[in-house]
């Protein structure tokens, strides 16, 4: 698969950029242009997952088969892909790894087809609406700020794990307060979690392109392809789950 996000240094173009203290003849311009692209190229993929997983979610509720076998199908399924491609993302191929996205989005379509029955339909789009614009907010923030967000990573990731044990706790003891607490946390870390993985997407391909001016050899063939793959699947995670976690504000039940 081509490098299409690697821009090299071009003739013509005089203006002097220093990187990890090595000058090299390139234009900023070109050098941003290439980590808009990469970056745009993410969203697009987590965008598109986005979509596919509310259509899938949406036909699989109207076809009456948002319970029992197809979602926990889709919940366990979507939980092996995901697993796959976080473990396995040096094994698999760019090619493999946008199927496993794909097949991700879908099944986590088939596991949230159950939102359409549970909740109306006026209000999941407002949940959507809401989600995308806080989610867009926070991204644009996270791209932008010049404040160094990754020593929030560690305390986030902490949060997503007392999420995760705080939850099936509640599973036991049915505490309504606990599980607005539960919503509200888990609002906050996936909104904290969206800045600080975008910052993080950024700084990883500029390292690398970095990388491949100072030393072009050694990382020639870097696949910056399964950077957008899995950069998409860290976005879309975040989206998904902060639209969860507010769907439990605003939605409102067909009951």
């Amino acid at each position: 698969m081509a490098d299409l996000n690697d821009e090299r240094t071009r003739p013509g173009f005089g203006t002097s950029q220093s990187f990890t203290g090595a000058s090299v003849p390139r234009t900023r311009e070109v050098f941003d242009a290439g980590l808009r692209r990469h970056m745009l190229s993410i969203y697009n993929y987590m965008a598109s997952g986005v979509l596919l997983t509310g259509v899938v979610a949406m036909l699989v509720a109207n076809a009456g088969y948002a319970s029992g076998p197809v979602m926990w199908l889709g919940m366990l399924g979507s939980l092996g892909v995901v697993l796959a491609m976080s473990f396995g993302r040096n094994k698999f191929s760019t090619a493999t790894l946008q199927a496993m996205f794909w097949g991700y989005a879908v099944l986590m379509g088939m596991f949230l087809s159950s939102v359409f029955v549970i909740y109306t339909g006026a209000s999941i789009a407002a949940t959507f609406f809401a989600t995308a614009g806080a989610f867009a907010g926070l991204s644009l923030f996270g791209y932008t700020t010049q404040k160094d967000l990754s020593g929030m990573g560690s305390f986030l990731i902490m949060g997503v794990i007392g999420l995760l044990i705080a939850m099936v706790v509640n599973m036991f003891i049915g505490s309504q307060p606990l599980d607005y607490a539960i919503s509200f946390l888990g609002v906050l870390i996936f909104a904290g979690l969206t800045a600080y993985d975008t910052q993080r997407l950024k700084s990883e391909y500029l390292q690398i392109q970095n990388m491949k001016i100072t030393n072009p050899n050694a990382v020639a063939a870097y696949p910056v392809g399964k950077m957008v793959i899995l950069g998409a699947l860290n976005l879309y995670l975040d989206f998904i789950n902060m639209f969860l976690f507010l769907l439990r504000f605003m939605g409102a039940s067909r009951d």
